[in-house]
């Protein structure tokens, strides 16, 4: 494609183009050339931003010295984080609509985009279109107007019907014979009716209910654990469990704001996943810059509503942020290194419950939960592994089957650890005045080593969802046992 200069329409013959394709419209609006745009328009996402995710995560550093230093150089920029990304654009999901329009067209069909020429070519030979592309070159940013231009130069103003999907693209339907415009809003249909546009629209928009099924609700259960400190101390007051809810309230918005960053970092290893390829985001049922936008709002609510209890719940909010978002950035792919992570941030949430409702969090607590979550964090990836039957590496982790051996001795070990740091709580000062038949706690300990023993077994076989804390709070014989062990110190404690 040649560079600005060359091409013979420019900004100054917008207004040219506009009239002469209008006055062909009505005339030439069968068998035309079909120009299709790429970006939420022939696939259901943008590949800047899926770029801009793709190179955070294999090249953080790298990544953004190149926003910050070519955020005013579109084209630029566009080009070196498709370079950094490396993306496999046999992934990326389709609009089945604008691929069957692709599929049925009788005429030359062209990938027309404002996206580096690199990934539009990808994207044309893996279509197995004929027709050389359009695309951004690192000098020019085809897009709007300089997409229109292009496009007469090729075929004509009025000689080529064309498919896009934003306001960015009125241009370049009114250089068209033909229009189709993807899942058109009301704000987008009447910008397009006043532009005097007349598009057939096509393909189904974003659902809100899918971002809201991006922010993973039914994880916010894993949050209750903020309770533990305060049924640990035997506070039962009504202004100990409003706090507990007001940290459950901040960690959720938190949790749910690093779910969607994790779930954008993981968008190519998601969608070679067996059931993970369904998340909103891999499958382009969600908008990326809307998860970007959830994802901020979240993480401001999540610090300034913790800020309002407490400096010390906010510091606690940032410190599980950072960490979360170290482990998005590349720890998660360190063996070992990975369930460490994940002990120490289900860990984080028993601490954090302990600030939110004031009360000391004993070191025996953290003693016992921390190998707890260990052990389930082995579990987690038991699971997966259990789940495959492919020897290769898990997409986007460090454990293949043959880790399975070692990610049950870590789990089984991590148990017995939280089992011998509870009996010897049991014969400490601290149980000694909390509860009365210090037997019946002692007592208590099988039905959890029962549980924890469940649980290991069940990620071995790979017999339970992808989170063991969802499973295990879902779970009627875990619950049981659970519940068992809880009246028996409810019964100790008189």
């Amino acid at each position: 494609m040649g560079s600005g200069p060359n091409w013979p329409y420019k900004r100054r013959h917008a207004n040219q183009i506009r009239v002469l394709a209008l006055k062909q419209k009505n005339h030439q609006t069968q068998s035309l050339p079909l120009a299709v745009d790429v970006d939420n328009s022939l696939l259901k996402t943008d590949l800047l931003l899926e770029s801009f995710w793709a190179a955070l995560g294999r090249h953080p550093i790298a990544c953004l010295r190149a926003v910050f230093g070519l955020l005013p150089h579109r084209a630029r920029l566009k080009a070196r984080l498709a370079e950094l990304a490396a993306l496999e654009v046999a992934l990326l999901p389709r609009q089945s609509e604008v691929e069957a329009l692709v599929s049925d067209a009788p005429e030359e069909v062209i990938l027309a985009s404002g996206s580096d020429i690199s990934l539009v070519e990808n994207l044309s030979r893996e279509l197995g279109l004929e027709a050389p592309p359009l695309a951004s070159d690192g000098n020019v940013n085809l897009t709007g107007e300089n997409k229109a231009a292009a496009l007469v130069a090729r075929y004509g103003a009025g000689n080529f019907a064309y498919v896009g999907d934003s306001a960015k693209d009125i241009p370049v339907w009114q250089a068209a014979g033909a229009c189709y415009c993807v899942a058109p809003g009301k704000r987008l249909a009447g910008r397009l009716a006043a532009a005097g546009v007349e598009a057939v629209a096509i393909g189904t928009p974003h659902r809100p209910a899918d971002l809201i099924r991006a922010l993973r609700p039914r994880q916010w259960l894993k949050n209750i654990l903020l309770f533990l400190p305060l049924l640990a101390a035997h506070r039962t007051d009504l202004a100990g469990f409003a706090l507990a809810f007001w940290g459950v309230a901040v960690f959720s918005a938190a949790a749910s704001s690093i779910y969607i960053v994790n779930d954008l970092m993981d968008l190519e290893a998601d969608r070679r996943h067996e059931t993970k390829c369904k998340r909103p985001f891999a499958a382009g049922r969600a908008s990326i810059l809307a998860g970007m936008e959830a994802s901020a709002a979240l993480g401001l609510a999540a610090l300034g509503g913790a800020l309002l209890h407490s400096w010390q719940l906010g510091a606690i909010i940032a410190l599980y942020m950072v960490l979360s978002l170290s482990y998005s950035l590349g720890l998660k792919r360190l063996r070992w290194v990975d369930i460490a992570m994940l002990a120490a941030l289900y860990t984080l949430r028993v601490v954090a419950g302990s600030v939110a409702v004031g009360v000391a969090m004993s070191g025996w607590l953290g003693a016992f939960v921390f190998p707890v979550f260990l052990a389930l964090g082995g579990v987690k990836r038991l699971i997966e592994l259990g789940k495959t039957t492919s020897e290769a590496p898990l997409p986007g982790r460090g454990y293949a089957r043959r880790d399975r051996a070692d990610l049950r001795n870590i789990a089984i070990t991590a148990s017995v650890a939280a089992l011998v740091v509870y009996t010897l709580y049991t014969y400490s000062d601290i149980a000694a005045t909390l509860y009365g038949n210090l037997w019946m706690i002692r007592l208590a300990a099988f039905p959890v080593a029962i549980w924890l023993g469940r649980m290991i077994t069940l990620g071995w076989l790979g017999r339970m969802d992808y989170d063991p804390i969802v499973f295990a709070l879902r779970d009627p014989i875990g619950l049981a046992l659970v519940g068992t062990g809880a009246v028996m110190l409810v019964w100790a404690a008189g």
